[in-house]
């Protein structure tokens, strides 16, 4: 059986989409009929996504809050001993979001056919992590697959919450910083033009201070388009650039000498890299095939090729502490933990508590930068606003000295 997406009229002319499962387009047809409505398209979901990109924007990733629900729904399915396919197509009629459902019930005909649920994941691979697949495959082989989809939508979901609280906290700051742009670039192209031609006007030089203001005042009211243009134009060549290996690879490099960023940089990506090797472990997936899927999720690639480099050392037969510690990118405190796992024989549960310190101290770290960054900002903001407002005042003292 398939996945068709239709386009059918109801009693009353109202258009309706759907998609629905049948072994051809005339059983669609029929089964729609049998529903009294009138089918005016039938097509195949992987065709239709594939003649219309332009609604699926180029194969799409499912959001990780989406992604979680339904691999919740098909551990709790599963766990009460519906077969694959049954729970595969329960939460195909309980998903609301078209796009989702066609590609579930595209994987349960994979699954009908006698694949296994892995191997139809890869035929999404833009949907489904590397990380989830590798996973689902040492779920199915080990006969817990049932346990390893409730694992993966725990890691999905406090994934989603760290995200969450991190955009979160940059809310405020992100506003703070335009509130102030704005509020500088107002000052200087409407208020102080107007304030200052007053003293102009009476042929009163003005201070030093005041005239800078005015230069910068007529530069913005005269290159502001070009400049907001060029910045644009800056941005995106960068970020060209940036794209290229050689510089890309330099441009990392600087990033993690940065002081405080730097250490901040590591931090998020060892964190990412020791959250998914704990789940793949614990999950069955042999330590070296969980480390290369572990390195390909961090997204700095100088740590990456660190990484690969010391997962070729455990594939020789070098601990997993010793190789990790050579990349220097690992605090001591982690390594210590690692090793303490390896030499107890109780690695699964010791990646999963250097997964959770890591991510409490990398949470710390963020929440200790944005808690510097608002009284910055609002000093730096105060003192351009007390600047501006010193070169107005200038020449009003100046004009009350000349006439006492």
């Amino acid at each position: 059986m398939a996945a068709f997406e239709y386009i059918a009229l109801d009693a009353s002319g109202k258009q309706k989409k759907g998609v629905i499962e049948a072994d051809s387009p005339r059983q669609v047809r029929q089964q729609l009929r049998d529903k009294s409505l009138m089918p005016t398209s039938v097509e195949l979901a992987s065709s239709r996504n594939f003649e219309n990109p332009l609604k699926n924007l180029f194969k799409r990733p499912i959001p990780t809050a989406d992604l979680a629900m339904l691999t919740r729904q098909l551990s709790t399915l599963i766990g009460a001993g519906l077969p694959i396919e049954e729970a595969l197509k329960a939460t195909a009629d309980q998903t609301e979001k078209k796009r989702i459902q066609s590609m579930v019930l595209e994987i349960r005909s994979k699954v009908l056919e006698g694949h296994s649920l892995a191997n139809a994941l890869n035929d999404f691979d833009y949907a489904f992590p590397a990380l989830y697949r590798a996973t689902v495959a040492a779920g199915e082989h080990a006969g817990h697959l049932d346990t390893v989809l409730n694992r993966l939508a725990d890691y999905m979901e406090n994934s989603q919450v760290n995200q969450q609280k991190i955009k979160l906290a940059a809310v405020y700051p992100i506003i703070l910083c335009v509130v102030a742009i704005g509020i500088v670039v107002l000052l200087l192209t409407y208020v102080v033009p107007d304030i200052v031609d007053v003293f102009v006007k009476n042929g009163q030089e003005l201070p030093t201070l005041t005239q800078v203001m005015i230069n910068s005042s007529n530069f913005l009211l005269a290159h502001g388009v070009l400049l907001a243009v060029l910045l644009v134009m800056l941005f995106i060549a960068f970020k060209w650039l940036v794209r290229k290996e050689k510089i890309k690879e330099r441009y990392h490099l600087w990033l993690l000498h940065l002081p405080f960023f730097g250490k901040m940089v590591k931090g998020f990506n060892t964190s990412r890299f020791i959250s998914t090797l704990a789940i793949l472990n614990s999950s069955g997936v042999p330590l070296v095939e969980a480390m290369k899927i572990a390195g390909r999720v961090v997204s700095n690639v100088v740590i990456q090729e660190r990484l690969s480099i010391a997962c070729q050392q455990v594939t020789e037969g070098g601990s997993l502490h010793q190789a990790l510690q050579q990349t220097e990118i690992f605090p001591p405190m982690m390594l210590h933990m690692i090793a303490s796992g390896e030499s107890s024989g109780e690695l699964d549960s010791m990646l999963e508590r250097t997964a959770k310190t890591q991510e409490t101290d990398l949470q710390n770290t963020i929440t200790t930068l944005v808690s510097m960054f608002e009284p910055i900002m609002l000093l730096v903001m105060g003192g351009v606003v007390v600047l501006i407002v010193i070169a107005i005042m200038l020449p009003i003292l100046n004009m009350n000295q000349m006439i006492g």
